[in-house]
Order: C-alpha cells, then structure tokens, then sequence
C-alpha cells in the first residue's frame, strides 16, 4: 500500500519524481539549493526586508520532488540487512509526525502572514519526510510498531523551540554523516541520492528557523526578552538531557524529540572515523549546504562554534601531548 500526500500550499505544485524527466527534477534541485534576495541592502532581522526575504527564499527554494510515490532502489543482500537493521525507524516516522504538527500548531499562532506561510509550508515538508520514510520501511519490509497519536502542543512556542533547536543539533551531525556513508560505499549510490533531497530540506529547515530566531528576538517587547531567553535556555537544558538518552541507546525509544537525521546517522561509515575527523567533516557539510543561500540570512550558529571550539581544544591538547612526548624522548 502506498502513502500519498495531501497536496501543499496554496500556489504550489508537485511533480511526480517517478515520472519527470531528468532536466526537470536537475532545475527543481537546483533551485532548492542557490537563492538570493534581489533586495540590495542589509537584511536585519526585524525589518519587514528581512521578513519578505526569508519567506521568498523558502517559497522560492521549495523543491517541487515527489519521492513517497517513487519506485526505491532494489537492494542487495548486504546492502538490504545494513538498512533495516537500523534500529532507528519508528523513531523516525514518529519524529517526523510529530515535528509536523508542532510547526503547524505555531504557524497557525502567527499573526505575521509572511512567518506564517513559511512554517506552514515546513509543517507541510515534515509531512513529506514522514511519508518518505513510510514508504521506504513498507517497500523494504520494515516492520514498524503501531503509530501513536500526534496531539497538538498546548505549549506551542515551547514545542517549536524544541524541534527547531533539535533539527539544528540533528542536521549539523547528520550532513557529515551522511557525506561519510555516500563516500564509503556503505549504501549504494541509488539509496543516497533518493535521500539527498530530504538532506536539502532539512538545511533549508534550520535555515527557516535561525531566521525566525533572530526576528522573534528582534520584535519582542524588551520586558518578555528575559523569560523568553530562560526559555530557550531550559530547551537546550531538556534536549542536552534527551541527548544522554540517545547515547545510551535509542533502542528504550529516550530520544523521541531526536530528529530523524541523527537517528539515521546510525547508517555510518565502515571505515575508522576519528572525532575530530567527524567534527571537521560536519563543519565542512554544513558549510556546503549553505554556502549558496543569501549570506544575509542568519545561520544556524551553535553547533558549529561548539565543533570549532571542540576542534580548536583538541588541536592544543594534542600540541601539547606531543611537546611533552618529545621532552621525554629528550
């Protein structure tokens, strides 16, 4: 039985990937991955250039692919029995319905036209996700426990907080995860490139989401910017905390807000991967991911300043080891 999706946004259209020819779905890649505003000046958060801008570019960039009715990939034996058993799948499909209906829950609290479309239309490619990865378990005969209710948030800022601050935590981790299994061989090129769109999509998210941030923060009254900041601050207390979870293993399902990506990113590389190795190639994906975006638009900026940092302490721990090994030889 396929899963098939309720059409988006008004002024939007799908194309069916399985029967596009190939310069069709080559120009809606291309235009989901390069943007920038015709504006000429400074797009500071909080003006209403800024606004029109990210809504422009996450309209304009939508990527027209319709991958949960595609025909996926047959599998070898080896390549299959590394696929599903991943241990990471209804975690996933869960993830993902429930990203959806937080973002539509607060898209439909904005009062602002231009934010409010574009989260409905990230609430809409949630949706897409989830129906990807449905059809993917159901193609390759995964078997999937019974899914649970999505209830709306009734905490709505709190519960898109949540999701925006996990898909940057997720995505940053899962484009060099992601780089590192297509470069290993450890899917086969046809099961990569199936997923690379929803890649995209999910820079294009925390792209959407860095900028709504900096607007949010921008327009506040200046008396609800302290309870908003502890806000925040007890979000990154709450998914630190989920994190710990993830680490002792997913299998206990502890990490249910975890983002399909870093879930995903159990589907590594075969090849010995340092740390440090890690971190530098998640710095040099995200990087890529979104070096043809506006450079106006606000970044996702955490996790890549806590990669650096890391990498930066690491670096002068090893100089130091080092220095101390050639005094002894001395």
């Amino acid at each position: 039985m396929r899963h098939y999706l309720p059409p988006p946004p008004a002024g939007l259209h799908l194309v069916d990937h399985a029967r596009a020819d190939a310069a069709t779905v080559a120009i809606a890649d291309e235009r989901a991955r390069h943007w920038r505003s015709p504006h000429p000046g400074e797009l500071r958060p909080g003006t209403i250039e800024h606004s029109r801008a990210v809504a422009a570019m996450f309209r304009d960039t939508f990527n027209p692919y319709k991958p949960s009715i595609i025909d996926w990939p047959r599998l070898d034996a080896e390549a299959l029995a590394r696929l599903t058993s991943l241990p990471i799948w209804d975690i996933a499909v869960q993830t993902e319905g429930r990203a959806r209906i937080r973002m539509l829950s607060y898209a439909h609290s904005v009062a602002d036209p231009a934010w409010r479309g574009a989260l409905e239309l990230n609430a809409w490619e949630e949706g897409r996700h989830k129906h990807v990865l449905a059809n993917l378990v159901e193609a390759y005969g995964i078997a999937l426990a019974p899914e649970p209710p999505y209830p709306a948030p009734r905490l709505k800022l709190w519960a898109y907080l949540v999701t925006g601050f996990s898909e940057c935590i997720d995505s940053f981790f899962a484009f060099g995860l992601f780089r590192l299994a297509e470069r290993s061989g450890y899917f086969p090129p046809e099961l990569v490139e199936t997923f690379e769109p929803v890649m995209q999509e999910e820079g294009r998210h925390i792209l959407l989401f860095a900028n709504w941030l900096a607007w949010y923060r921008a327009t506040m009254p200046w008396w609800r910017r302290p309870g908003f900041e502890l806000m925040v601050a007890a979000v990154w207390l709450f998914l630190a905390w989920e994190r710990v979870g993830l680490a002792r293993g997913i299998e206990g399902g502890a990490a249910e807000d975890a983002n399909f990506a870093v879930t995903g990113s159990q589907a590594r590389s075969d090849e010995e991967v340092t740390l440090t190795g890690l971190l530098a190639l998640c710095l040099e994906e995200n990087d890529r991911r979104f070096a043809y975006y506006d450079a106006r638009l606000k970044r996702p900026s955490f996790m890549p300043w806590a990669a650096r940092t890391v990498l930066r302490l690491m670096g002068k721990r090893d100089k130091r080891a080092a220095s101390l090994g050639a005094a002894k030889r001395a």
